[in-house]
């Protein structure tokens, strides 16, 4: 079972997307079950299970685990191919965000655009260094820091982009006829807080607060050749 996929089809995502269907997806990631053993547990006739069972298989979500004897009857199980799933902006092709429309650092609408991408765009290529059987070279950074106060964060944002920029600069090669061009995104946003949640001064946090914790996340992606 992998830890995470990316549902690139809009078929299999609308699958996913229903209720049940992800009631059941969710109880065959904690581990291998029959149609029998899941109606107990969701409240339907094991028909109905089966069903949705092999609406699942059908586009890859589930798939036979084993299968076992019970009486007369042989029954299959089945299991999640997948411990979570990501559902890729290709699922939805035509609407899908395009950071490329505008530009604008400063636009959380933006960041949106841009993470959409990175799922699309790794998606895709975990689809294909799975299909090449191949490895998949990657590179990600999760941090979180607290600033004291908003003109900090401006100086954070302004020294990041002078260290990127520069080490960009630094290793960007346009003669490499042979290289493999990497894309690079950084992201900073507010950290989300628990729901009641409060502020250090015992408030809760209002809506376009100044946040008090960023993640950052450069993320260069190459398929390994």
């Amino acid at each position: 079972m992998l830890d995470v996929t990316v549902i690139e089809d809009a078929a299999a995502a609308a699958v996913s997307l229903d209720p049940m269907r992800a009631r059941l997806l969710a109880e065959l990631a904690a581990g291998p079950a029959s149609a029998t053993m899941l109606a107990g547990r969701v409240g339907l006739p094991r028909q109905k299970v089966n069903y949705h069972l092999k609406a699942l298989e059908r586009h890859g979500l589930v798939e036979l685990a084993g299968e076992r004897r019970k009486g007369n009857v042989t029954e299959r199980l089945m299991r999640a191919t997948a411990a979570s799933y990501v559902i890729s902006p290709l699922a939805l092709a035509a609407v899908q965000p395009d950071p490329g429309r505008f530009r604008d650092q400063l636009s959380a609408r933006w960041l949106l655009a841009l993470a959409a991408r990175l799922v699309r765009d790794v998606g895709a290529l975990i689809t294909g260094a799975t299909k090449a059987r191949k490895g998949l070279a990657t590179y990600a950074l999760d941090g979180e820091v607290r600033f004291g106060s908003a003109a900090d964060r401006a100086a954070f944002v302004e020294e990041l982009t002078r260290g990127i920029g520069a080490l960009i600069a630094k290793y960007h090669d346009e003669r490499a006829e042979s290289g493999r061009d990497h894309r690079i995104v950084v992201a900073l946003h507010p950290a989300v807080k628990p729901v009641g949640a409060t502020t250090t001064d015992g408030g809760t946090p209002p809506d376009g607060a100044a946040p008090t914790a960023i993640g950052t996340g450069p993320a260069p992606v190459e398929e390994a050749s």
